[in-house]
């Protein structure tokens, strides 16, 4: 599989629907070696406007606009690959929040959700509801993780 992501972006011209844009991901930066995340698509407000898209920089820390959403497309690189050391009882140092709803889909790969309390270890097909708390990811496995994410601004 590609890592950078193949976008398709419909609209309409003519007053007839069509294909708009048809190429990899132009928002896609590598952040940590192995660690890639491609923007895929935002919105500034709610309902979404269906005409253009106000591309945001990426830089790794989710940028959600106030009232929209963010859609991203995330490639993990397994913890050893990234030099990240984890030990139990300790917060994980990739520990951060985001005061967004986000909806996660794991889509290949295994991860674990680190939480303040407690984890679990995700496989492709789960999904995560992540309610703007603490949290970290932790690649204990040999191979990259491919996750799918879509963050809306929310209210703490």
């Amino acid at each position: 599989m590609n890592k950078i992501p193949r976008r398709v972006v419909t609209g309409i011209q003519n007053g007839k629907s069509t294909i708009v844009e048809d190429k990899e991901a132009e928002n896609a930066v590598e952040h940590l070696p192995g660690l890639l995340i491609s923007d895929i698509w935002n919105t500034q407000k709610a309902p979404a406007s269906l005409d253009f898209e106000v591309p945001i920089p990426n830089t790794g820390f989710p940028q959600t606009p106030k009232n929209g959403t963010y859609f991203r497309y995330v490639v993990i690189p397994p913890d050893k690959d990234l030099g990240v050391e984890f030990k139990a009882g300790e917060l994980h140092p990739m520990m951060h929040q985001t005061q967004t709803l986000d909806y996660i889909v794991i889509l290949s790969g295994e991860l674990h959700l680190i939480m303040e309390e407690g984890e679990t270890l995700l496989k492709a097909g789960d999904i995560v509801i992540q309610r703007g708390t603490n949290h970290a990811w932790s690649n204990r496995s040999d191979q990259p993780c491919i996750q799918l994410a879509i963050l809306m601004d929310g209210e703490v």
